[in-house]
């Protein structure tokens, strides 16, 4: 296998981080650059993740592996441009990467290579979207057909909640005109949610252990969907019969129906799924083609083995040929500290107090919104700003770990907000 001794890694946030501290420290490696990366990373350069034009010719300067972090840059091609210009690159196509930035799109695979799924509708029209909710005696969950950060999901309880999200999707265009051009309408299923990630490289995959996310901003699964409020790692209520059925009914399906179309899948393959409450049924809520975050940060924790050597046997198509992946014998809890406001207005500029000593073994903050300022004071720039992560030998050791340490960090006028329940139970009920 080749080894790179410099690597690229596209973006900004707590998964950024966390990939390039877990390859920083593996065998070959001596330099990690960040585009644009954060307060936290290292070697920042600055080159946004859209300008996939001079990230390529940085990689092809210093001679880099690439990883491509966030949805955003797959969306604009630019694994499509490495590869014409033969630059080594982890990460899905632009048409492959339509699992994730086309709702649209996703549904109708899962629903064409019998990928169990929610039953759903596509609308352009809100006057349409309504006749048909009106017309269900079940609730359902909406969703913007492009990316919106993962905030572009609308779990509704009722019928006036249901036509209040369509007009707030179709009508105002609240996350852009071309983000919900138009609509998934699909039913709402309840259950137990699960993020379970698979490393492929066109053929093969490799799924990586099971965690729990917690999407929705406030304790008990309650308020509005974000980007990620907190995640756990292993999912201790899974089976390994379990498991087996996710990789024969939905990775396995997926990696065919992609080559099957002409759009061969590598690089990570994220399914959100959700266990139907009663049958156990595994129904895919949402494909996401790359890395999840938070789920990164207690992956990155625990993951025993050298991540690099995965990444290249991916874009080399000989994971087949590696071995299992091995990881610690011990649990993990990251906690998202967010700004007051998120995922709406928030205000940014805060100096960040009260992290010192906490780059332990069993502790990593993991940097997401934030930026060194010109004195080199950290400062809060963004609504999701860090990921206090922590090991320990049981679920609640780790808990405990990660909210003690919490605790301890403040920005602004008390101005930090965070769940207090991530991890706290075996269960996650979702829609």
């Amino acid at each position: 296998m080749k080894y790179f001794e410099n690597i690229l890694i596209v973006g900004s946030g707590g998964r950024e981080h966390a990939l390039g501290w877990k390859i920083l420290n593996e065998p070959n490696v001596k330099k990690v650059y960040h585009a644009n990366g954060n307060g936290g990373t290292f070697e920042n350069i600055p080159i946004s993740p859209i300008e996939i034009e001079k990230l390529a010719s940085f990689a092809k300067d210093r001679k880099c592996f690439t990883i491509v972090g966030p949805e955003l840059p797959l969306s604009l091609g630019i694994v499509d441009l490495f590869n014409a210009n033969d630059l080594p690159i982890f990460g899905p196509t632009k048409n492959a990467a339509m699992l994730e930035t086309s709702k649209k799109y996703s549904k109708t695979f899962m629903k064409e290579n019998s990928i169990p799924t929610s039953e759903f509708q596509v609308f352009d029209n809100s006057s349409n979207a309504i006749k048909y909710v009106e017309k269900l005696d079940y609730d359902v969950v909406i969703k913007a057909d492009g990316l919106a950060s993962g905030k572009g999901v609308f779990v509704t309880k009722s019928k006036q909640e249901a036509f209040e999200a369509i007009h707030l999707l179709l009508d105002k265009k609240i996350f852009g005109e071309e983000v919900s051009k138009e609509i998934v309408i699909e039913k709402k299923i309840i259950g137990e949610e699960v993020s379970v990630i698979a490393l492929c490289d066109g053929n093969s995959f490799i799924l990586l252990d099971p965690c729990k996310d917690h999407k929705r901003l406030l304790d008990n699964n309650n308020g509005p969907n974000t980007g990620g409020m907190g995640s756990y790692s292993p999912v201790s209520t899974l089976s390994d019969e379990e498991i087996h059925i996710f990789s024969k009914k939905i990775f396995k399906p997926t990696l065919n129906g992609m080559s099957k179309i002409g759009n061969p899948f590598k690089g990570f393959l994220y399914a959100g799924l959700l266990l139907e409450e009663k049958s156990k049924t595994p129904y895919v809520l949402e494909y996401n083609v790359r890395m999840g975050d938070p789920e990164c940060q207690p992956l990155m924790m625990r993951m025993e083995s050298d991540l690099l050597d995965y990444l290249i046997a991916s874009h080399n198509q000989s994971l087949d040929s590696i071995e299992p992946i091995k990881w610690k014998n011990k649990h993990s809890v990251c906690i998202i500290m967010a700004t007051k406001g998120y995922p709406s207005k928030i205000q940014m500029g805060y100096p960040i107090k009260g992290l010192e000593n906490m780059d332990r073994n069993d502790l990593k903050v993991f940097h997401s919104g934030t930026q060194l300022s010109s004195s080199n004071e950290l400062l809060t720039n963004g609504g999701r700003v860090l990921g206090v992560t922590s090991l320990g030998n049981h679920i609640e050791d780790a808990r405990f770990n990660a909210y003690e340490n919490v605790a301890k960090i403040s920005w602004g006028n008390d101005d930090q907000y965070y769940r207090k329940d991530i991890a706290k139970s075996t269960t996650n009920l979702c829609g």
